[in-house]
């Protein structure tokens, strides 16, 4: 979740023009007068689950991130959730309509290719093939999981963000 949230601060300071290239690229941090402002600790650069410990690295195309998403929109009820911000509509835009609602094993891993550096990403994934322990958005297999910023607003339109309600005090007893 720290790298999604990385690349998201990465994209919007590029006002979605520039995606990062490597995770060296989220360590270095992003301009800040004469300083860096630092977006991603060294820690989560590094993949627990990896015997190199180095995050694959997904592409913004149908191909490497439409299984996700597809993923999330079937745990999500049909719907895929908004983005935080609009910057990101143009990568879940094309998926949108590339999208087919078939569900799929999680028991198996995908086939991929291992790319961990050089090319841009707007996630990354664990190269670990195993089984997890707990589910990610309903999925239960380490190399399915996504951290990326997309998808990440209002999923269900039927929410209803629940409202304070009054604190009824009693009269003081005589």
């Amino acid at each position: 979740e720290e790298v999604a949230e990385a690349i998201r601060q990465y994209v919007i300071f590029y006002r979605g023009a520039k995606l990062p290239e490597s995770m060296d690229d989220l360590l270095k941090g992003l301009p800040q007068g004469s300083h860096q402002r630092m977006i991603l600790r060294a820690s989560a650069a590094i993949d627990p689950l990896s015997e190199d410990g180095k995050w694959r690295l997904i592409k913004a195309d149908v191909s490497t991130l439409g299984p996700f998403a597809r993923r999330v929109q079937n745990y999500n009820g049909g719907v895929l959730p908004t983005n935080p911000n609009a910057i990101f509509d143009r990568w879940s835009g094309m998926l949108t309509n590339s999208l087919n609602t078939q569900l799929d094993s999680d028991d198996e891993a995908d086939d991929f290719d291992i790319v961990t550096e050089n090319q841009p990403f707007i996630g990354v994934a664990s190269q670990d093939k195993g089984k997890s322990v707990i589910a990610y958005y309903g999925i239960e297999n380490h190399s399915k999981w996504v951290f990326t910023p997309l998808f990440r607003g209002m999923g269900n339109s039927n929410f209803v963000r629940p409202q304070p309600q009054p604190v009824q005090i009693a009269p003081p007893d005589k």
